[in-house]
């Protein structure tokens, strides 16, 4: 194909892309894409790991403090 043809499918498609109308479930590619976990378990591993370093962020808060 010329550099001409080659272009006008590109363009074909490009604007089948924008202006068609597709119904996406995207509850379901979320799903896909966190591999099947539930948002309930990732809350409760937020949780978890703020408590490992709560001990760690008393531990060195009085860094931050101006004292010189």
């Amino acid at each position: 194909m010329g550099r001409g043809r080659a272009k006008a499918k590109q363009t074909k498609v490009a604007r089948d892309l924008k202006y068609r109308s597709v119904d996406m479930d995207l509850e379901s590619l979320e799903r896909e894409l966190r591999g099947g976990q539930a948002r309930e378990s990732q809350d409760d591993g937020d949780d978890e790991l703020s408590d490992k370093y709560a001990d760690l962020a008393e531990k060195y808060a009085h860094y931050g403090d101006d004292d010189q």
